[in-house]
C-alpha cells in the first residue's frame, strides 16, 4: 500500500495548519538561536526548551506537510510531544516563576505567543483524526493492487472478493 493517502493534511485547514507550524518553527528556532547564541548562561534550562520546541515544530511541519501514512504518525508523536511540553512546561513556570527566569516559548501555557502554543497541537490532532478518517471513507472498498491488502471498511469479504490472504471468498 502507498505511504501517501490522499493528503488531506496539505489541502484546506491542514494548509493552514502547516502554515502555522512552520511559522512557529522559525520563531522558536530563532528565539533560541539568538538566546542560547548570546546569553545561555542566564537561563539554560529555558532556552534549551525553546530549541527542544522548535525541533518539535519543524518535525510536525514536515510531517503534516508530507501527510503519508508513517507521516501521520510522526505528526501524532509532535503533536502530542508538544501538548504535552506546553502543559508540563507550563504548570512548572506558573507554579515555579525562578525554576524560569526567563520565557521559553512555552512558559505560562504560550502567554507570550497568544496561547497559540497550547491551542496548536489540539487542532493538529484534531486535523490529523478528522482527515485518517476522511482519507479512510475515501479509500474504503477500493479494489486491491498487486501486493496490497484490500480495504473493506469493516466489513467481510462477500463472494469473489480478496480477503486479504490471498485468497478469495467463496
Amino acid at each position: 500500500m502507498s505511504d501517501r493517502p490522499e493528503a488531506t493534511t496539505r489541502s484546506g485547514p491542514g494548509r493552514l495548519l502547516v502554515a502555522v507550524y512552520a511559522l512557529f518553527a522559525l520563531a522558536a528556532g530563532a528565539r533560541a538561536g539568538v538566546q542560547i547564541g548570546t546569553r545561555f548562561s542566564e537561563a539554560p534550562v529555558a532556552y534549551l526548551l525553546s530549541a527542544v520546541a522548535a525541533v518539535v515544530y519543524v518535525l510536525a511541519t514536515v510531517a503534516l506537510a508530507l501527510g503519508g501514512r508513517t507521516s501521520r504518525r510522526v505528526a501524532v508523536a509532535a503533536c502530542s510531544v508538544e501538548l504535552a511540553g506546553v502543559l508540563v512546561v507550563g504548570t512548572l513556570s506558573l507554579a515555579d516563576a525562578s525554576a524560569f527566569p526567563d520565557a521559553t516559548v512555552w512558559s505560562g501555557y504560550g502567554r507570550g505567543y497568544g496561547y497559540v502554543p497550547l491551542v496548536l497541537p489540539v487542532l493538529g490532532l484534531v486535523w490529523l483524526w478528522r482527515s485518517s478518517r476522511a482519507d479512510g471513507e475515501a479509500t474504503a472498498g477500493k479494489p486491491a493492487t498487486a501486493g496490497e491488502k484490500p480495504v473493506s471498511a469493516g466489513k467481510p469479504a462477500t463472494a469473489g472478493e480478496s480477503t486479504g490472504d490471498g485468497s478469495r471468498a467463496a
